[in-house]
């Protein structure tokens, strides 16, 4: 067998075995590189560079602003790290915790009852509320067709009576008509003036007759609403005109031709009829009136009786939810709300204690006071200079840190100091001091931090540059994971041989490529931070 030949078969064999690797051991599957969630330490640190110098005075302010309480120190005293300085007005600080404190303890009162589960006591008393909301809806229903039936029964009633009313005022004109006839053929029969003027009004309240007695005969019944609205309105210019032309006539028979020929019997008798025209205007008026106040007065009753009704399955479906959460198992999300009012309550007592600490000014290392520059009562601000402090020790770093950084500094802050001058020396440090007026450099905003040396070298200068990691935050003994294996709160994991994904809550974020875990996850577990 030829070289060739045997190099051949040993290709061959390569890419068969490699193949059945892929598809028979592999399965097609990807290998995944795992890391095991278990306890450590995350650390998060704002690193810069700066610059040693001869240690030098700083001024000490407060964080916050107030009123000078006391001072401890005076001019020349020495003072060791840690001890009180000054101090401001705490009062309404304490007053305020006080009341932070009564939540909080409510929050975790209410948070421990709902893990414990509702009392039987506390069950029943929800029971009768539940019974209590179902009798009052009941009422409440009931009420609302009551009040619609009688609304129906007033409107209705409302628009027979203006029915009645039309009938009534028509028949006022049907009279007048009458009347009005037989005085023009008594007195007004010549072609004179008044006989034309008296004979042509007839004719209008004729006209004004037949146009009531059509408005009349297109209404079937009072349920015709509609109808007898605008009825109510032609009715009333109906009216209008035909007490005009009554007015011409009366004073027809007033004129110098027929003063004396009218008879006073048949000017009371269209006196008596110009003040039931004069009537019968109000009577429609009324009647329009007492409609549209009906229908005002009936949808006020119906939407109190609604509402009524509403407040009563709005209170029904609460005892209900209430009774559904008493008698049924904490809900994750329950729980987790809950556990939100304590955190809540928490941050808040949090928050005012770390601001009566920031109350209290302290040495931020051993040192030397070199001047007191406030008294007690003076109000200041945290760029007011309260003393100035000469801390013990030969140098210094000189820093400035990023405004996005600098939130997350604070005075006390642990230091680790690298000097290239000494590459095998990692120098602990403290940040002594950081200045409230900004720096800008290209503009670009910083903020001027000291830090003192806690250790030194010989053969350090001023001048030197630092390379500086400050420790903002530290939690130790805290669920961990690799900073790769969370993609925007989901971290995947090996499960029965599948990839799942994971919602997770991180807590601090670390500059050791640490995350902390807070939930989701338990120790033991293992996350998938990339591929192999």
């Amino acid at each position: 067998m030829s070289k060739k030949t045997i190099l051949i078969i040993i290709i061959i064999a390569v890419v068969l075995g490699f193949g059945y690797y892929w598809f028979f051991v592999k399965n097609g599957k990807p290998e995944y590189i795992t890391e095991e969630v278990k306890r450590g330490t995350v650390i998060e640190e704002v690193s810069e560079t700066g610059t040693v110098k001869v240690s030098e005075e700083v001024n000490l302010t407060f964080e916050r602003s107030g009123k000078i309480e006391d001072i401890f120190v005076k001019t020349g005293d020495r003072v060791e790290q840690g001890e009180a300085i000054a101090s401001l007005d705490k009062s309404e600080l304490q007053i305020e915790l006080s009341s932070a404190l009564a939540v909080l303890e409510v929050a975790q009162s209410e948070y421990d009852k709902l893990l414990a589960g509702a009392s039987e006591e506390k069950i029943k008393v929800a029971e009768t509320a539940v019974l209590t909301a179902r009798v009052s809806l009941a009422s409440a229903q009931e009420n609302l067709q009551n009040v619609r039936a009688s609304a129906e029964e007033s409107i209705q009633n409302a628009y027979e009576d203006a029915l009645n009313t039309l009938e009534s005022a028509y028949a006022e004109i049907y009279d007048t008509y009458n009347e009005v006839s037989s005085i023009q053929r008594t007195y007004f029969t010549s072609s004179d003036q008044e006989g034309i003027k008296v004979r042509s009004n007839k004719e209008n309240i004729k006209e004004s007759r037949d146009e009531a007695e059509d408005i009349l005969e297109n209404i079937q019944n009072y349920s015709e609403r509609a109808k007898i609205d605008q009825a109510l309105i032609d009715f009333e210019a109906v009216l209008s005109d035909v007490k005009g032309a009554l007015v011409t006539i009366r004073n027809m028979t007033e004129t110098i031709n027929y003063r004396d020929v009218v008879s006073s019997t048949d000017k009371t008798t269209l006196d008596t009829q110009k003040a039931a025209i004069n009537t019968s205007i109000s009577s429609v008026s009324s009647a329009k009136q007492t409609i549209s106040t009906t229908k005002l007065t009936n949808q006020q009753n119906i939407s109190t009786a609604e509402s009524s009704v509403s407040t009563a399955q709005t209170q029904l479906q609460s005892a209900e939810d209430e009774l559904d959460l008493l008698t049924a198992d904490p809900r994750d999300e329950d729980v987790s709300l809950y556990q939100a009012k304590v955190q809540q309550a928490q941050s808040s007592v949090n928050l005012l204690q770390k601001k009566i600490t920031e109350s209290i000014l302290t040495a931020p290392n051993d040192g030397q006071i070199t001047n007191v520059n406030k008294k007690v009562g003076e109000v200041v601000q945290p760029t007011s200079t309260v003393v100035s402090f000469l801390p013990s020790g030969d140098f210094q770093v000189d820093v400035d840190i990023y405004e996005e950084d600098i939130v997350r500094v604070e005075v006390g802050n642990p230091v680790i100091i690298e000097l290239p001058a000494f590459p095998d020396r990692e120098f602990k440090g403290k940040v002594i001091s950081i200045n409230p007026a900004e720096k800008v450099v290209n503009e670009v905003v910083y903020y001027e931090v000291t830090i003192n040396f806690l250790e030194t070298e010989k053969g350090m200068k001023p001048g030197m540059t630092a390379d500086i990691k400050i420790e903002a935050q530290k939690k130790e003994n805290v669920l961990v994971v690799p900073e790769d294996a969370v993609d925007d709160g989901i971290v995947k994991i090996c499960q029965g041989g599948d990839c799942i994904e994971r919602e997770v809550e991180i807590g601090l974020e670390g500059s050791n490529d640490l995350v902390e875990v807070i939930s989701g996850l338990e120790e033991g577990e293992k996350v998938i931070v990339g591929e192999k």
